[in-house]
């Protein structure tokens, strides 16, 4: 995860994406138990001219830098990494109002449990941890 964690901050620095943050079932491990997941997910702004490849620059710099698109995904260390646009006002709000993690020294943006809950909520997601709900059940 330290590897993801510097390349998003560099796609960062070099204007690549203009802001990101870990959410799906990596970062609900952040503040639960361990899920089962074969992928980390990234939601990503960028900024620019409109382009049918919107996600191009990312595959470019990433492929650049050694890490290869693997199905849908771009390998990154052992992490197969989907880049996904902010695609709602909540998932919009779910990135810019991410808490920095530290992983080993790096910071690494990840979306907090209430906008983590509330996302798996609005999709129907049934893959939802009961200690989730601690965060979205005030006074606990």
């Amino acid at each position: 995860m330290q590897e993801l964690a510097r390349l998003l901050n560099e796609m960062c620095e070099k204007q690549i994406i203009a802001n990101y943050a870990l959410f799906g079932a990596v970062a609900q491990m952040r503040y639960t138990e361990p899920v089962a997941t074969l992928d980390a997910d990234v939601l990503v702004a960028v900024e620019g001219e409109a382009r049918f490849d919107v996600l191009g620059p990312i595959s470019e710099f990433c492929s650049l830098r050694g890490y290869h698109p693997k199905g849908e995904a771009i390998e990154v260390g052992a992490w197969p990494v989907q880049f996904i646009l902010v695609f709602s006002q909540l998932t919009k709000e779910a990135m810019e109002k991410a808490e920095t993690a530290d992983f080993e020294g790096v910071p690494l943006r990840v979306v907090r449990a209430v906008h983590l809950a509330v996302m798996a909520l609005s999709v129907g997601r049934a893959k939802i941890s009961s200690a989730s709900w601690l965060y979205l059940t005030p006074g606990v």
